[in-house]
């Protein structure tokens, strides 16, 4: 196979504030810890996946999630000779700025803050890692290289609202480091895509768990059939291990997919160096027309079986109530929750951060303390 490493992003244009280098981590390695060691991240164990982290402890949470999305998008970034150190860090980074409740609780947070810029979680994940984490003499945040930063910023590619990013980040804090309007590195792309595989096969993992819907079910999938077909005949077998060899092996085609595809974009569009990944007019790393339909039926089942069942609907209208509880409630009297530090900037999106940072359980205790 072509080797495709002059594509990816393995020398750091540096930091927003200079710092020196490190004799024994690459930038990228020092980025990746820096996500590890953090608060946010630790909090994950705590956050809804599509299941409240107080019903069972063998659904996914939002830190197995992470961990999951940076095995897949390590072996795409390694099989394509990419930097396999961004793509992992933009995996494991991805998730940090979601509320309690899964989307739910940020659709929840949204309402509450729409007239004073809205809430997204990908911008919060920003603000996690630019403001809110603190553990340095220098700075605020994490301080992490100017190509983590541009991966997370365009984790859904270049970004159409400009002033949205300039009412929750501030293009001052940016530095003029970054160009909006261009696609990001192969290795965010990577990132990005990681996580739709991950998600789609392991929900349907936990949503069979939950008895939402059962291996039948699955079947009416062409996908999953022509998977399953093979093991019919095994004999004593158990139906559990039949689901994990068959979320193995689709996302065993997925990952096979995109890296055939991929390589086929980079020739087809005669992908030289960085400049030519950043100035497409879509995406490089994508799935096939074929493969692409199937994602697209998998989330349609998953929709329909899982994410609008009724007692999942209830539990993350709860969640929902519970933040806008939350919001109202600390709207009142802010100084009960907030430091005069946390004040000083934005009422209102010192709030957000401070909702958003909540685990479920404490969300929910401090909704019961309030009530």
């Amino acid at each position: 196979m072509k080797n495709f490493s002059n594509l990816g992003l393995f020398k750091s244009k540096g930091r927003l504030f200079a710092e020196p280098n490190n004799r024994f981590r690459s930038p990228f390695q020092r980025d990746r810890d820096r996500i590890i060691h953090s608060a946010s991240f630790r909090r994950l164990k705590h956050k809804t996946q599509v299941f409240v982290n107080t019903e069972g402890d063998h659904y996914r949470t939002r830190i197995t999630h992470s961990i999951e999305v940076a095995q897949i998008a390590r072996t795409i970034a390694r099989f394509l000779k990419l930097n396999e150190e961004l793509a992992e860090t933009l995996s494991l980074a991805h998730d940090l700025g979601h509320t309690p409740f899964g989307h739910a609780g940020e659709e929840s947070l949204n309402e509450s803050m729409q007239m004073h810029g809205g809430f997204d979680h990908n911008l919060q994940t920003l603000r996690i890692v630019m403001f809110i984490e603190n553990k340095y003499f220098r700075f605020k945040g994490l301080n992490l290289t100017l190509e983590t930063i541009d991966g997370l910023l365009k984790h859904n590619g270049p970004i159409d609202n400009h002033e949205k990013i300039n009412q929750i980040i501030g293009f001052s804090n940016l530095k003029n480091k970054f160009n909006f309007d261009t696609y990001p590195s192969l290795e965010a792309q990577i990132a990005s895509i990681s996580d739709d595989i991950a998600y789609n096969n392991h929900d349907i993992q936990d949503g069979i768990k939950a008895q939402l819907f059962d291996l039948n079910d699955l079947l009416e999938i062409n996908f999953f059939k022509s998977i399953f077909k093979p093991y019919k005949k095994i004999k004593n077998k158990s139906k559990e291990i039949i689901i994990y060899q068959i979320i193995r092996d689709s996302i065993n085609l997925m990952v096979k997919d995109l890296i055939e595809n991929t390589i086929k974009n980079i020739k087809k569009n005669k992908i030289k160096n960085l400049n030519h990944i950043f100035y497409q007019e879509e995406t490089v790393v994508n799935f096939s027309n074929k493969f692409q339909n199937v994602l697209d039926e998998i989330r349609n089942f998953l929709r329909i079986r899982m994410y609008n069942n009724k007692n999942v609907l209830n539990k993350n209208n709860n969640g929902k109530k519970i933040i806008k509880k939350l919001f109202n409630t600390i709207d009142k009297k802010p100084m009960k929750y907030l430091s005069k530090e946390q004040l000083k900037f934005d009422k209102y999106r010192s709030i957000a951060d401070y909702i958003s940072g909540m685990t479920d359980r404490y969300a929910i205790n401090l909704y019961n303390i309030t009530k």
